[in-house]
């Protein structure tokens, strides 16, 4: 069973069709078909609300967009993978760029449409088991201070978004991020009865080496374990990431379900260190009974046409294949 209080153990990776405005397109039954195959049950669709709105009025929603939507609920159900909904960017809030003009966490017309958009999800989805379908509010809320952002005003706007969820769908199953972009788990949601997911990206300097978005480009090639490029005596190894995710765990101990909703390495990092370091973050996350989801199942975090310069791929499906990697993925 999946609740707040337990989540399984899912696996799996995310989907990104309706990840960006104007980068959007329809979701692949292909997609489905492929993670059903090597035994993945999750994906999480993280998606941009500008997708699903009329002539650029938030408060307007196009019913041909959420259709599309329908299309990968359904082939969850058919091939038996849970699907995750999330707003990576929501009305009033997102960790891309540009940042939205109104903050969910300070402006009360950004959580009535904020608001309206979770109500219309729920009311499309009522009845669907939660083993079926869950409801992620927001992607990666920041650091105190950013936008107005706290962890009290998180607790405010998710009791505002999960009124709306569960006066249209009163069971529906609804997972918040951890703030400082998902590493830190929220007391302040804790009895709110909702789920909670962190981040596999730690270390930073590791996974997102050479990414220009993250302000990797001018780093040291990274190694596994290794060092901080500004911490020559702290060493990283699978012992820190034991200490990193254990608030997680105590979390899950103390009756809050827990799910690593993204991770992964760019394609940047050298292949041999990035499944040193992959090996290691899985091995503790199933040691602490945390399912997990890899950022993108194809692209250059992904097992499938990455674009990594150091891999022999394997040709699959229309697709590079990197087994290594999808090996390692499979342990765990």
């Amino acid at each position: 069973m999946a609740s707040a209080q337990k989540l399984p153990r899912w696996r799996g990776f995310n989907l990104l069709s309706k990840f960006m405005v104007p980068r959007t397109g329809r979701f692949s039954e292909e997609d489905f078909r492929i993670m059903h195959d090597w035994g993945f049950d999750f994906a999480r669709l993280p998606m941009d609300y500008r997708c699903w709105i009329k002539d650029g009025d938030p408060s307007k929603i196009d019913e041909k967009t959420l259709e599309e939507i329908d299309e990968a609920v359904e082939f969850g159900r058919l091939y038996g993978i849970h699907i995750c909904i999330n707003f990576h960017r929501a009305p009033g809030y997102t960790v891309a760029r540009p940042q939205e003009a109104l903050s969910v966490w300070t402006d009360d017309e950004a959580r009535r449409i904020c608001a309206l958009h979770w109500r219309t999800f729920a009311k499309r989805y009522a009845g669907r088991p939660s083993e079926e379908v869950s409801f992620n509010l927001f992607n990666e809320p920041g650091e105190i201070g950013g936008h107005g952002f706290t962890p009290q005003l998180y607790r405010e706007v998710a009791l505002i978004l999960t009124d709306a969820i569960w006066s249209a769908d009163p069971h529906r199953l609804v997972i918040c991020d951890g703030y400082r972009w998902g590493r830190v788990p929220v007391e302040d949601l804790v009895d709110l009865g909702v789920a909670q997911s962190t981040r596999a990206y730690e270390p930073h300097w590791l996974t997102h080496y050479k990414a220009q978005w993250a302000g990797g480009q001018n780093l040291p090639e990274p190694h596994w374990p290794g060092n901080p490029p500004d911490q020559p005596d702290v060493r990283w190894k699978v012992d820190t990431l034991r200490d990193y995710w254990r608030p997680w765990k105590n979390l899950a101990d103390s009756g809050v379900g827990v799910h690593c909703g993204e991770g992964g390495a760019y394609n940047t990092v050298p292949h041999a260190t990035a499944l040193a370091w992959l090996e290691d973050a899985l091995t503790v996350l199933k040691e602490y009974g945390i399912g997990w989801a890899l950022w993108q199942l194809s692209g250059a975090f992904g097992v499938l046409d990455s674009g990594r310069t150091d891999v022999q791929y394997e040709d699959f499906r229309s697709h590079k294949l990197d087994r290594q990697m999808l090996d390692v993925l499979l342990r765990y």
